[in-house]
């Protein structure tokens, strides 16, 4: 069942509720489904509103008086209680409340995701966040089972191999931050130091199969480093418990969740085999991000969804900025650079592009602004505006934003409010220009008589202007003017008449736009990428190349002979991976078909046996394997005991056709990730069983994850979905949640295709009776395949 509360419903609900107070109590003794019993005080004035509730059976009575369905009908001002018991089966998609058996010892695992609006698939709830509560949560359960909450627990056996833990959640809380997890999970202890008189308890959690995979030492110290950033640049300290818990869930949908007390994390980050330098970035980029959380969006919540960015936008900018002071990744804003702007330039280039602030006047639309604008072009904005207040005149607005709404909502005009206070700077046009637009602003030099930067889509920036010339082979630095632009020319009168061979318009990265290079500009630097000393700016002049070769400005192949050449001697290993990635999906979707054979050899031979084997080899195995490679992999199989590696060896050799299906099920891997691995595997050459089944099965989101990239590991075997995909789209809407609704959708759609004729399919159901949702996959998709098209005419005309 879909939900989708609107805005103005939710707006009408927080006009007449108040003073709300739940006492909940989840039954998890049943093997298919669960039970809740949730008691809601409140006040209300009289008035007309509902409950928020999904579920398979349920019964409610308000002040003792028996309801027919969620309406509630509110006679008088004053005090009610609204009395629910509800039953509804066990997810497995990642959403409301989700249930695990791990195959390797079959111990179960649960856990719950409410984000965006999700708790009323567990409790009886008014599901929004302006209308915060406080909690009282109790659990029954298996009493093999550990039960963990946003707060401390207490457990009380009862007797019928059953117990009870529950805790009470005294401070104002929105619904979709509370957490239950439960299971046999096993748990490693620390503590730290608040500073404030308090020790904070730190729990990991994993699944018993997990944790002697667990890096615990790395995982607290990272932890404790965190908290103490943040503690020293927040103003307050963790405003919540005194205890941080922090649980790897099984099938998790996405990175992770910021619940109070109890961040729940996809337990992929529990690395099984080697991970790769990036991974190991990125989690810790993910710890930091949800802990940010506890102040931005768990302390100060948005008021309603319209604001989204605002907490993951803050987030992601505060993790960057914390890996970078902490030092252990000081360069996290080369990641930054090469990862998050990418994903936000494409976004932003879409037809379905938003404001970073954007309107979201229902739940559905909310769902889908989980994307590129709203964590990476926001997360770039804030630092733009962090750039153009001042480092600690934002910070000081930040902490004043704090104290002025503590416990409560808030919206972006409050935050903006407290940074015009502490930088003494009118934001107004600024916001207005960033905040309530769409696109990405262009800049490049004009190199003349004098030296200029010119924009289009014009906005406000504060930029950094390198200039970099070749000496004694390396290119360095001989330049930088920081300054405001605005409009579309401005004079920088300090650069003019100065020899160079580059000039890099947003040095340093202050600001979002697209740095565009001149033609000869654009030769030096591939002609002499690899030696600019500088790993930022290097980032900045691959980010350059591959928008160009995704505007048409530089033909597909040129980049990928670029990366094919230089790839192995990029020292930065997250830029290694975003490039690698990149020359991938140019060599399938961006040349010429006649010249993609050559390009699939070019990657081959420049990634078969390059170090870091950890980064190489799983780029590798998303090729088209030359006999080398098949001889390459098969060699691997004999030797290396990275198994995640070695699923993609045996994935590749059967797309190949060089092993048989066999080998999958003969490789000795009885987890869940070799379960879902040898779905991937059949996928890879039985595409029509593939398919069908993600149409027409009921499958965990983990299951759906895997068979689609077994679907689209190879374009062989795709002929004729491309019109199937079109005709069942619209029946796998209707039928999946909002969620996985968009993830099959996006996952499916026939990128394979790069023809016109599979352009102009999409546009029945863009110019038909489809819903909103539903039209934005199919739109972003559509426009994806479009520039696939104009890119392999570009390169084809190249030749």
């Amino acid at each position: 069942m879909k939900t989708n509360l609107t805005r103005d419903d939710a707006q009408t609900r927080a006009q007449l509720i108040s003073n709300v107070r739940y006492d909940v109590h989840v039954d998890i003794t049943g093997e298919d489904t669960f039970t809740t019993t949730s008691t809601i005080h409140f006040d209300s004035k009289a008035g007309q509103t509902h409950f928020d509730l999904v579920a398979q059976e349920f019964q409610a009575f308000l002040n003792g008086q028996p309801l027919e369905g969620r309406e509630l009908s509110l006679a008088d001002d004053g005090a009610y209680e609204l009395h629910v018991t509800s039953t509804e089966p066990y997810n497995r998609t990642g959403e409301g409340l989700h249930k695990f058996t791990d195959p390797v010892d079959g111990k179960d695992y649960l856990y719950t995701q409410f984000e965006p609006a999700m708790a009323m698939k567990v409790f009886a709830c008014f599901d929004q966040p302006d209308l915060k509560a406080t909690y009282t949560i109790s659990v029954t359960a298996p009493e093999r089972y550990t039960v963990i909450l946003n707060e401390a627990t207490e457990r009380e056996d009862n007797g019928d191999g059953t117990a009870t833990w529950a805790t009470t959640i005294d401070y104002p809380l929105s619904t979709y931050l509370i957490a239950i997890c439960a299971g046999e999970f096993e748990r490693v202890s620390d503590t730290y130091d608040a500073g404030d008189g308090r020790t904070i308890e730190l729990g990991l959690y994993a699944r018993a199969s997990l944790i002697p995979h667990m890096d615990s030492e790395r995982l607290f110290r990272q932890t404790k480093e965190g908290f103490d950033f943040y503690h020293a640049n927040f103003g307050r300290t963790y405003p919540f418990g005194d205890k941080y818990d922090q649980v790897f869930c099984p099938e998790y949908n996405m990175g992770a969740m910021e619940h109070v007390g109890c961040v729940t994390y996809r337990d992929e980050y529990v690395f099984t085999s080697e991970p790769t330098p990036y991974r190991l970035e990125r989690r810790n980029d993910t710890i930091l991000h949800e802990m940010a959380h506890m102040w931005f969006g768990d302390l100060v919540t948005m008021q309603w969804w319209d604001d989204l960015w605002l907490n993951e936008s803050f987030a992601t900018w505060s993790a960057a900025t914390a890996q970078t002071a902490i030092g252990e990744y000081a360069d996290a804003w080369t990641t930054f650079a090469s990862v998050e702007k990418a994903w936000a330039y494409s976004q932003d280039q879409l037809p379905t592009t938003h404001p970073i602030a954007a309107d979201a006047p229902d739940i559905e639309t909310a769902e889908q602004n989980f994307d590129g604008i709203t964590y990476a072009k926001g997360a770039s904005v804030l630092k733009q505006l962090q750039a153009y207040v001042g480092y600690e005149e934002f910070f000081a607005g930040v902490r004043k934003h704090f104290d002025n709404h503590a416990y409560s909502n808030a919206t972006f005009a409050d935050l903006l409010g407290a940074l015009e206070d502490a930088s003494g700077r009118d934001l107004s046009t600024w916001a207005e220009k960033w905040l309530r637009t769409t696109g990405v602003s262009t800049l490049r030099p004009e190199i003349g008589d004098t030296f200029a930067v010119v924009q289009e889509d014009p906005r406000p920036h504060r930029v950094r202007v390198g200039l970099y010339k070749l000496v004694d082979d390396a290119v360095t630095r001989i330049r930088q003017v920081e300054t405001d632009i605005d409009g579309e020319r401005t004079e920088i009168p300090e650069l003019s008449g100065i020899e160079h061979d580059l000039a890099l318009v947003n040095d340093d990265d202050l600001t979002y736009c697209i740095m565009v290079l001149d033609e000869h500009q654009q030769r030096f630097a591939t002609e002499n990428i690899g030696k600019i000393e500088d790993t930022l700016a290097r980032t900045l002049v691959w980010s350059s190349l591959w928008e160009a070769t995704r505007d048409g400005r530089l033909p597909a192949r040129e980049f990928v002979r670029l990366v094919a050449s230089e790839a192995s001697h990029e020292t930065h290993p997250s830029v290694q991976e975003r490039l690698l990635a990149q020359a991938t999906q140019a060599v399938r979707q961006y040349v010429d078909p006649a010249w993609q054979g050559e390009g699939m050899d070019l990657l081959n031979d420049a990634l078969r046996g390059a170090e870091p084997k950890a980064i190489f080899d799983r780029a590798l195995a998303r090729l088209t394997p030359t006999e080398e490679t098949v001889a390459y992999f098969k060699d691997l199989l004999e030797t290396s005991d990275n198994q995640e590696i070695r699923w993609l060896a045996i994935t590749n050799l059967i797309a190949a056709g060089a092993l048989p299906l066999e080998a999958a099920d003969e490789e000795q891997d009885d987890t869940s990730e070799g379960a879902i691995s040898r779905l991937r595997a059949r996928a890879v050459v039985d595409k029509r069983w593939a398919w069908d089944t993600l149409v027409n099965e009921d499958l965990t989101n983990l299951e759906a994850r895997y068979l689609m990239d077994g679907l689209t590991f190879t374009d062989a075997g795709l002929e004729g979905l491309t019109d199937e995909y079109f005709r069942a789209a619209p029946a796998l809407w209707d039928r999946l949640t909002n969620e996985m609704a968009q993830r099959t959708l996006e996952g499916m759609y026939p990128r394979w295709d790069v023809t016109a004729g599979a352009v102009d399919k999409a546009n029945a159901l863009l110019n038909g009776d489809a819903p909103a949702g539903l039209k934005r996959v199919i739109a972003e998709g559509q426009d994806r395949a479009a520039r696939a098209v104009r890119n392999r005419e570009v390169d084809a005309a190249a030749n």
